[in-house]
């Protein structure tokens, strides 16, 4: 009854039908912030007290940080007896343990490894150089992206044998072969492989899937949009004649087209089950009002979607803060200043705020700017502290203990630190074991058996191989972080650094005791107790699952890292056409995913949100003018503000305060975010400010051929060459003055009646 009452007291009408319609297919469409893992969790409390058994519940997402919040807040409610044996897991740790379990049926050992894109890398170049293949135009990287889709769609090397067309997909079927063929040399498994692998598994041992299949009566998949080809037939498999499956999703966050998820699985779902029952959750939590108008008015222009319109108890909000910059160095200063004033002013701390960009090459000028600016941030899908070198190496040695067949980490470590086994002798050893058919690790263990080899070589060779089983040997007999400790001392890794002497050595001095600690509080916590389970372990790990919402700094990540996350203040930066949406994504098809991918960025806003664009951007190389996102047209501009960058002079304020900005609207319906005087006013301060000192009166001269400039047209200046019209005003005389910003002669503060300037 307690719990009854909780369900009644803590959820919607809505949400509380979702949790107690247990039989049968059910979809559930949740809206951004409108409570979906608190009705998964209280879905499985539900079914507990029904008196389901926890062995027969699953539930499936796709972050770690997800399914580790899904499964505390089921402890909460029934605490750890029951709660512990629910599966609640993403898709690949739910695959590695059934492989694990079924490893008989595999042609892998039980302590296979799983590699990640740096070992996959070292392998497709290893592969391309055994087929002699241009690594120009099979590059390593890409060959994977296109293997990985394959495997995304169940097609396996022979399968595509078949379908090759042309000497270039030939190549690929080859590389595809030999790639896999490696892999299970190594005992190891990318990504890919471990739902693949548990597909194939299911389909040739229909015994073993009819026991996953009594096991788990119900299943939960949590964001089902995300799901690829892979996944589908996966949780079809599991699912089977019961069918007590439920889905939970929105169609309008599906944002991972680019790496296989088909939002075509969720769409499809009545389809693919006719009693399917359908929920949808519509009231949303965490966003006010006026956010949530711009969002539903962004998404409604997407055809592919199903109809649903969020909506909020919540109070109205300030407008939706716009700001047009001169540059991405102005952008930069102006979020800064934002960021700052939002501090200094106590309405935010650091952590409350996030910056949002498309691309990572973004994060360079923000990152600058909040370094002048003393803003303390992080940020999250840079260089991964599990893929620093010094974290790869001891990763290396550990994977290298617990599973000898691993090549590319004998390969890593061989001679790291240097110990006398150099090229000359791994090129040898691989001559000599491509003749013997034998693997290069066999061969390099018995190294008195290859020919030409110095004494030299032999003995480094015999005492590495030593060393590494003296600790195999071990076994269980000492912790993993005991293990660590004898490999940083006896490989004389640590000492090697700490004779460097450089900043540099110190910091990796740092990271090696920082992952030190890690391990430690492994072993203290006893999570999985096992060399094998920590090694798998780390490679499920995300780097948004090392997000710290404790820490107080300012959140720097791509969109796409936002996804399930939440800010007071969410910085939108870098809405342009090209950009945003992105050049690569302009078939109107992919246009919709990059509208999800904003609306998605929108939704993650709770209190305040700020977008931004530049005129012009250097990114990439090139300095480029920009036109704004087609996304700021589909806004109604009565939800925007454009922000009057005087606050760089310490007043802040957004003008007149009203949501609607004097001489706003589209205009000509160029997309600019705001035109006519007020933009022309706003990006006059902003020109003021950022080209300090530079303003400069033209000469007198003929008058040109029209002295009427709308903000945004190309202009050409006799001297300074083609610029783009910035801000018009009228002078005191009553003459026309404008601001532009010339391709190569920077701002310019001109008469338009005497500047020898016309129309490109």
């Amino acid at each position: 009854m307690e719990l009854e009452r909780e369900l009644d007291r803590e959820l919607n009408p809505q949400q509380l039908e979702a949790v107690k319609y247990t039989e049968g297919p059910l979809i559930v469409f949740a809206g951004a912030g409108s409570g979906k893992t608190k009705v998964l969790t209280y879905r499985i409390a539900h079914l507990l007290k029904l008196g389901v058994s926890p062995f027969q519940i699953m539930a499936v997402t796709f972050t770690n940080r997800a399914a580790t919040e899904m499964r505390e807040r089921v402890q909460q409610l029934v605490g750890d007896g029951q709660a512990n044996d629910v599966w609640v897991r993403t898709f690949h740790s739910m695959a590695v343990r059934i492989l694990r379990r079924e490893e008989r049926y595999l042609s892998y050992d039980r302590n296979f490894l799983i590699y990640d894109s740096a070992d996959q890398i070292t392998v497709m170049k290893q592969c391309i150089a055994e087929l002699r293949v241009d690594d120009r135009k099979f590059r390593p990287r890409g060959v994977l992206a296109e293997i990985s889709s394959f495997k995304n769609e169940l097609v396996t090397p022979k399968d595509y044998h078949g379908m090759a067309r042309n000497v270039r997909e030939e190549t690929i079927a080859d590389l595809y072969s030999l790639y896999q063929k490696k892999l299970l040399q190594h005992n190891a498994m990318d990504f890919d492989d471990l739902l693949v692998q548990t597909v194939e598994l299911f389909r040739s041992e229909p015994l073993v899937l009819e026991h996953y299949q009594r096991r788990f009566q119900y299943i939960m998949v949590d964001e089902y949009q995300d799901t690829n080809h892979v996944q589908y037939v996966l949780v079809h498999q599991l699912a089977g004649d019961k069918r007590n499956l439920c889905v939970v999703g929105d169609d309008d966050q599906s944002i991972y087209g680019w790496r296989g998820a088909d939002i075509r699985n969720i769409l499809n779902f009545e389809r693919d089950f006719p009693d399917v029952y359908v929920i949808k959750l519509e009231q949303n939590y965490r966003s006010t009002q006026c956010i949530l108008a711009v969002a539903n008015a962004l998404i409604s222009h997407n055809k592919g979607r199903k109809p649903k319109e969020l909506w909020t108890s919540n109070d109205v909000g300030d407008p939706v803060s716009c700001y047009q910059a001169l540059d991405e160095k102005d952008e930069a200063r102006f979020v800064a200043a934002e960021i700052s004033d939002l501090v200094e002013r106590e309405e935010a701390l650091y952590r409350d705020c996030a910056v949002f960009y498309r691309t990572h090459a973004q994060s360079r000028v923000i990152e600058e700017e909040f370094i002048r600016s003393g803003i303390p941030y992080r940020i999250y899908g840079g260089v991964r502290f599990y893929e620093r070198k010094e974290i790869k190496d001891i990763l290396a040695y550990l994977r290298l203990v617990a599973n000898p067949a691993d090549e590319v980490s004998l390969r890593r470590v061989i001679n790291e630190p240097r110990r006398g086994i150099g090229d000359t002798t791994i090129a040898r050893a691989e001559e000599f074991a491509s003749s013997a058919g034998r693997s290069l690790a066999a061969v390099l263990e018995h190294p008195e058996e290859i020919p030409n080899l110095g004494n030299r070589a032999v003995n480094a060779l015999k005492g590495f191989f030593q060393m590494i089983n003296s600790w195999r040997k071990l076994d269980d007999a000492v912790s993993v972080a005991g293990l660590v400790e004898r490999i940083l001392g006896e490989t004389g890794y640590l000492s090697a650094l700490e004779t460097q002497k450089t900043v540099e050595a110190e910091t990796r001095i740092e990271n090696l005791n920082e992952f030190l600690g890690v391990v430690q509080q492994y072993d203290s916590e006893g999570i999985g107790g096992t060399l094998v389970d920590f090694l798998e372990g780390l490679a499920l790990v995300t780097d948004i699952d090392n997000y710290e919402p404790g820490e107080d700094a300012v959140v720097l990540m791509t969109i796409h890292g936002a996804k399930g996350m939440e800010f007071p203040m969410v910085f939108l930066t870098g809405l342009e056409e090209g950009l945003f949406p992105h050049v690569h994504s302009l078939e109107e098809n992919e246009v919709e995913e990059e509208r999800r991918l904003c609306y998605v960025a929108i939704t993650r806003a709770k209190q305040k949100l700020y977008l931004s664009w530049a005129i012009r951007r250097f990114i990439y190389g090139n300095s480029e003018y920009k036109l704004p996102s087609r996304f700021f047209k589909e806004i109604p501009q009565e939800y925007l503000c454009p922000v009057v960058p005087d606050r760089f002079a310490g007043h802040g304020g957004h003008g007149d305060g009203s949501a609607v900005p004097s001489g706003g609207g589209q205009g000509d319906g160029s997309g600019v975010p705001a035109t006519g005087s007020q933009a022309g006013h706003n990006a006059g301060h902003a020109i003021k400010e950022s080209a300090a000192g530079e303003k400069e009166a033209a000469a007198v001269t003929a008058a040109p051929s029209q002295t009427s400039f709308q903000v945004g047209e190309t202009v050409e200046h006799k001297k300074f060459g083609k610029g783009v019209v910035m801000e018009t005003k009228t002078g005191p005389g009553g003459d026309m003055e404008i601001y532009v910003s010339f391709e190569t002669a920077g701002f310019k503060h001109l008469l338009a009646k005497y500047a020898p300037i016309k129309k490109a």
